[in-house]
């Protein structure tokens, strides 16, 4: 929910991640042991909600505009054009081989420094991406930009130049009062994203996408992508399988087996 108090023209800017099709069996480089990105990449879902919330930020500002930032290789543009035609109004493309097999940090570097180009009033990104579940690059961006951070964001009231928040916790939520510029990551649900309409799908195909690289960004490449990174997947392995597990039929004495197969696993 947003608080229709007046904000002139905001200016924001959305982080949004295209990966490739969850519905679609994923596979891994194994030269890399990182997911292969080779076919079409889609809007990631967790990042449909602050594009949502951008845009009704917007309207509730009486007017602004709404900027997608995203890190992308092969120049891939079909997830962001999902997200155009939702309503967003442009978007920043980083697209370099040189960031190849980046880690979050400098996935971070990157997308901050693309953002800065855009000079935003806010900044919001989704919690987590669904291919990484790191969830840590909002909070980095922010401080690679010296900007305020804000996570886990369920509800944002925005008036005279601050945000009102409630930061959703295990307990409930917390009340916080953050000045702008800042970055806010938001919870899956926050609002309910819109379907692109046949017109929005029509328009998107004409919006500015700014594709940018490392050199455009002033980023030395031997600082990002695998060069620069921090962290290395040395294996990967399947599941275990999960055991069938035992059917206890209960002649009277369910009760004590129960207790005794949790004394055996040591739970009581």
């Amino acid at each position: 929910m947003l608080d229709r108090h007046t904000v002139c023209l905001m200016k924001v800017a959305v982080c949004v991640k295209q990966i490739p099709d969850p519905a679609l069996p994923g596979e891994l480089d194994p030269s890399t042991n990182t997911l292969k990105r080779d076919d079409k990449l889609i809007l990631d879902e967790s990042d449909s909600y602050g594009v949502e919330l951008a845009l009704q930020l917007v309207e509730a500002a009486g007017g602004g505009s709404v900027t997608l930032v995203s890190m992308v290789p092969r120049s891939e543009v079909s997830g962001l054009r999902t997200a155009l035609a939702m309503g967003a109004d442009d978007a920043v493309l980083v697209s370099d081989d040189a960031l190849a097999g980046c880690d979050a940090l400098g996935t971070a570097k990157v997308l901050a420094a693309a953002l800065a180009r855009t000079e935003p009033d806010l900044v919001l990104a989704g919690v987590e991406s669904s291919d990484g579940y790191t969830g840590t690059v909002p909070a980095q961006i922010a401080a690679c930009m010296d900007l305020p951070a804000v996570t886990f964001a369920k509800k944002i009231e925005i008036a005279d130049g601050a945000m009102q928040i409630e930061r959703q916790t295990e307990d409930g939520y917390d009340d916080v009062t953050c000045p702008l510029p800042a970055l806010v990551s938001v919870t899956a649900g926050v609002v309910e994203p819109r379907y692109p309409s046949f017109k929005g799908i029509m328009a998107a195909k004409k919006k500015p996408v700014d594709e940018v690289t490392c050199a455009d960004l002033g980023i030395d490449p031997g600082t990002v992508g695998a060069a620069g990174s921090r962290q290395e997947i040395v294996n990967v392995v399947d599941a275990e399988a999960r055991e069938a597990g035992e059917i206890v039929e209960d002649e009277g004495d369910g009760f004590e087996r129960i207790v005794d197969f949790l004394s055996e696993l040591k739970v009581i």
